[in-house]
This record gives C-alpha cells, sequence and structure tokens, in this order.
C-alpha cells in the first residue's frame, strides 16, 4: 500500500517580531500541537491560491503578498506531508482562529517551549537562521 502525499500550503503569519500559531485540534493529526496554520492543496487550485483560501477560512487574513521560505517532505509513518511554506508579513485583517482552536502570537525564542509537529522543525530552524 502507497501511502498519499499530503500537499499543504503553510503560512508563517509575521508581525514585527511576532509569529502567529494555532493550536491543532485534539481529534485532528498531531492533535494538541501548534502549528503554523495553512491547509491541503485541492486538485484544482495552485500552492498559492490554497494559502490565500486556508489563511482567510483558519484565520480571518487576506494574504497580501508572501515570499516563499522552505519546502518540507515528512514521513509521520501514518501520513506523508509535502510543506509548502511562506512568509506571510503582508495582509489585511487580524489574525484569529475560527476553527475553535487555540492561537497566540509568539516570539521566535518562545518556540523552544511548545510543542510542534516534527515537520515543523526544519520551519523553525529555517527561521531562526533568518530572523534571530
Amino acid at each position: 500500500m502507497t501511502t498519499k502525499i499530503v500537499h499543504v500550503a503553510v503560512g508563517v503569519i509575521k508581525q514585527g517580531d511576532q509569529y502567529f500559531l494555532t493550536k491543532r485540534l485534539a481529534d485532528s493529526h498531531q492533535g494538541g500541537k501548534w502549528e503554523f496554520p495553512g491547509g491541503k492543496v485541492e486538485d484544482d487550485e495552485t500552492v498559492h491560491q490554497a494559502l490565500f483560501r486556508e489563511l482567510k477560512e483558519e484565520v480571518a487574513i487576506e494574504v497580501l503578498t508572501c515570499t516563499p521560505l522552505i519546502e518540507i517532505s515528512h514521513d509521520y509513518v501514518d501520513k506523508k506531508v509535502l510543506l509548502e511554506v511562506f512568509v506571510v508579513d503582508n495582509f489585511i485583517g487580524e489574525a484569529k482562529a475560527l476553527e475553535g482552536q487555540a492561537s497566540a502570537w509568539y516570539q521566535l525564542t518562545d518556540f523552544e517551549h511548545l510543542n510542534f509537529p516534527a515537520a515543523n522543525q526544519a520551519i523553525i530552524e529555517k527561521l531562526q537562521q533568518i530572523y534571530l
């Protein structure tokens, strides 16, 4: 049996030195862990369209521009993901979680105290290289 690869558009929402994170709902894959918002790229859309749609649906912001940060393939055994990650620092609206999950703004230095899915580690390391 081949494991399907889930293609995900991820937004690192950044304002000054703060990053907006959401906490995965307990009953979801990697539930209870903090993450950068985003979601699955549908068959009929580009990764940018998916990112803009997901961030509007999930955290109520309208992305004006974004910058590619990193691409990550990760195998969770039960699921493989391909994350295309973008820095989103130009947007309209006030980021807030719309799907019942916890959310908060954090500084990069706070990340070491938070529990993230394993695939997010490369994102954090890349952000630390650039912004710390």
